[in-house]
């Protein structure tokens, strides 16, 4: 394991409201980037907003306010969304900022100094919507809106030249797209005759853009412009120290629809700037309402604060990482979040914080009572709780993570049927030491789970580990203190009707 860890969302348009799948991806980043940073790594999270394109000029005139202002109007919607989601980033990038330009127009300096970059006109179909030119077939599909017919001078970048390149790279490195069927769908991509990249928009049409290094009277295309924050924010041109040091990315994380972007345009781009290609680009599935993608169109998008509002944000955060098999589409519905919320957090992992703590409390001073003598059924699950963080640990860095959270969650309820089985409640008035060896292996169970379960909810797992006056253990057995004194706590995650 290299010792720092860089991880990157996309950067999100900043026309979109915040829903459900940008929180689902930056969530996942967030929980990936504290479980690196609890194992000791050095970690670096990046996620922010892409602020230049036709829909956000368009949008701005509509308002009658400048793209700038309209940008910084629409901005705080996703900082203060991160904010409430307790996303735990160290940057935040907005492509307008002065640091991104500068090194967009390097890169492109750079690319046109090679011989990568030349001008040509082009006729074509253009779609506003994806701002970019479409062909006939996907003219055809009827996925792509505001579709027009274009002939202007454009500068395009020698995409084609990369192809074969980027295919060994793909082929000598098994992780490089992940998960599989993402990569084999690039390869059967790369095996069809590849076009060029077009990577200007005239300033007639579009002024909302970093303008092109060596003509004015261009603006950059947005994804040439959006690619590159991944190494502006590494500190690629500004801190080649830092640059050094987190580069290449340990992962790009991305939903599948933006699969081509990142695994085409975005390597092709890097080998001509003679840049180190990341490590890993991950993509992800959709959310779905029933059987369709969340689309503002079909008005099913759900908004993350009203869950937030409605349920807290643990919860939120924990149905999110548990549902979704990462690689595969998941539909969501408020049914089955509500049964998560009450089966796996109400019933098992809540209610044995109150098992226990409340038989701690009425019958051992409020404190941890003595560990005892481990009988065969306490050294289970002691040993299950050693080889869990093992097992967490090579789920979580093979991208299954739905699967790490199910372990944990099996090895709370193995501790739920312990508590049953020994019945402490009614063992504690015939002998209470052997009660105190049970209610100490039961809460030290939790304890570790609680551990393990922290990335994906920080802030129950907090309270949780505070009401066991146990903040800042780590996975060993034995993190709690006998003697020590429990802390009051609310219900950690009251039933929901």
């Amino acid at each position: 394991m290299k010792n720092t860890f860089y991880i990157t969302t996309p950067i999100y348009y900043v026309n979109d409201k915040p829903h459900i799948g940008h929180a689902y991806t930056t969530i996942l980043a967030d929980v990936l980037s504290r479980y690196h940073r609890n194992s000791g790594q050095e970690t670096f999270f990046l996620t922010g907003l892409d602020e230049h394109g036709q829909k956000v000029q368009q949008a701005a005139e509509k308002r009658g306010v400048n793209a700038q202002q309209h940008c910084d109007e629409m901005a705080p919607r996703f900082s203060e969304l991160w904010k409430q989601l307790h996303i735990s980033n160290d940057d935040f990038i907005r492509t307008t900022e002065e640091r991104h330009k500068k090194v967009v127009q390097n890169i492109l300096q750079e690319v046109m100094d090679k011989g990568d970059i030349y001008e040509a006109e082009y006729e074509g179909l253009y779609s506003i919507s994806e701002e970019r030119f479409i062909t006939e077939k996907e003219s055809e599909s009827g996925e792509f809106r505001d579709i027009k017919k274009l002939k202007e001078k454009n500068y395009f970048f020698k995409m084609s030249k990369y192809q074969q390149a980027l295919i060994n790279h793909i082929e000598k490195n098994p992780n490089f797209i992940q998960p599989n069927h993402r990569k084999n769908e690039i390869l059967g991509f790369l095996r069809q005759p590849l076009n060029d990249l077009c990577i200007s928009r005239p300033k007639s049409r579009l002024n909302w853009g970093i303008e092109l290094p060596f003509d004015s009277n261009y603006v950059t295309y947005v994804w040439f412009d959006a690619l590159i924050n991944y190494i502006t924010a590494a500190g690629f041109g500004s801190d080649d120290n830092a640059f050094k040091k987190w580069w290449p990315a340990s992962y790009h994380l991305i939903g599948k629809d933006i699969l081509t972007t990142h695994a085409v345009y975005w390597p092709t781009m890097l080998m001509s700037a003679g840049i180190e290609l990341p490590e890993t680009i991950f993509a992800h599935g959709w959310w779905l309402m029933g059987e369709s993608k969340m689309s503002k169109s079909l008005g099913n998008v759900i908004n993350p604060m009203d869950l937030i509002e409605d349920y807290g944000v643990d919860p939120v955060r924990y149905y999110l990482m548990r549902e979704m098999v990462l690689g595969q589409d998941s539909s969501f519905t408020m049914e089955s979040f509500i049964q998560r919320y009450n089966s796996d957090l109400a019933n098992d992992f809540g209610n044995l914080l109150s098992r226990v703590s409340t038989l701690m409390k009425k019958n051992y001073d409020g404190k941890i009572p003595e560990p005892g003598k481990l009988t065969n059924a306490e050294t289970i699950i002691k040993s299950k709780g050693e080889s869990l963080a093992k097992l967490v640990k090579e789920k979580i860095e093979s991208m299954r993570l739905n699967e790490a959270i199910e372990e944990i969650m099996q090895y709370v309820r193995s501790v739920n049927k312990y508590m049953e089985d020994h019945a402490p409640w009614k063992l504690v008035k015939e002998d209470k030491i052997s009660a105190s060896r049970v209610l100490y292996t039961a809460g030290e169970a939790l304890r570790i789970s609680a551990v393990l379960l922290s990335p994906v909810m920080p802030n129950r797992t907090e309270v949780l580990l505070n009401a066991l006056n146990a903040k800042n253990t780590g996975l060993e057995w034995g993190g709690l203190t006998p003697g020590h004194e429990l802390k009051d706590h609310e219900p950690l995650f009251p039933r929901v009707k």
